[in-house]
């Protein structure tokens, strides 16, 4: 149970990250909401969080600014008082073929998929330090295990992602902090809604297990990463795929 702990969750108010969110907060998580944008949706995000008897606040930042970051976090530690679990789950895609992305299609996805990551991380460590424990569970992709057609910038960042989770479950193993990866493949979202009904039928027979993944069976995922269950795994990559990668 992660009853009367914090979590912060980058990406928290719609689709995988919000799914995180809420399944940590039913867990009896506090969360910290961090989003590049309010507006009604996240307002409603919030409000679903809360009503489930815990404190969530929404944090406005944009995580390509390492400054944003570092005021973003002192924020959310001075109204919690520490961090205990971490996901590092907002993301973006720029898709088209090597030739065909520009300059600010690679920054971007770079700028957000992983250079966010770890400043966000950077920002909260010390804190878990401080406490001598901490769970940091960044969302990566099975295409940054495998690469895929049209992806080069997004496989890129979400293989840095992972050699980026190896690393700090090296550095601060020590300090009883664990970092893990999770890798999902295709989820069920508002992304691949927007796929061809042909192509859509195409991939999900192409899995072994039969069927898209949805956000809750990745946030199934990180909810076990983030508890005591878990509490021997770090360095790991677990991914959440249907079979697609195996």
């Amino acid at each position: 149970m992660l009853q009367g702990k914090t979590a912060v969750v980058t990406g928290g108010t719609r689709g995988i990250g919000f799914a995180i969110a809420k399944k940590l907060a039913g867990d009896g998580a506090n969360v910290a909401v961090v989003a590049t944008r309010g507006g009604e949706a996240a307002e409603r995000a919030i409000a679903e969080l809360a009503a489930l008897g815990v404190t969530a606040k929404l944090y406005l930042c944009d995580i390509r600014n390492a400054e944003a970051v570092d005021a973003a976090a002192a924020e959310i530690l001075q109204d919690f008082g520490g961090v205990d679990v971490l996901v590092n789950n907002a993301g973006i895609t720029r898709d088209n073929i090597l030739p065909g992305l520009s300059a600010a299609d690679i920054d971007d996805v770079i700028d957000v998929d992983l250079k966010g990551a770890i400043f966000v991380t950077k920002a909260f460590v010390r804190s878990m330090m401080r406490k001598r424990s901490g769970s940091i569970i960044n969302i990566s992709s099975v295409v940054g295990l495998m690469g895929n057609r049209g992806q080069a910038n997004y496989a890129a960042a979400k293989a840095g992602l992972i050699g980026f989770t190896k690393t700090i479950a090296k550095e601060y193993g020590g300090r009883g902090i664990r970092c893990n990866a999770v890798a999902p493949g295709y989820i069920a979202t508002e992304m691949t809604a927007a796929l061809p009904e042909e192509a859509r039928e195409a991939l999900v027979k192409s899995l072994p297990l039969g069927r898209l993944g949805n956000p809750e069976d990745v946030a199934d995922t990180v909810l076990f990463l983030a508890g005591d269950a878990s509490g021997y795994i770090t360095g790991e990559v677990i991914k959440v795929d249907g079979g697609m990668y195996v």
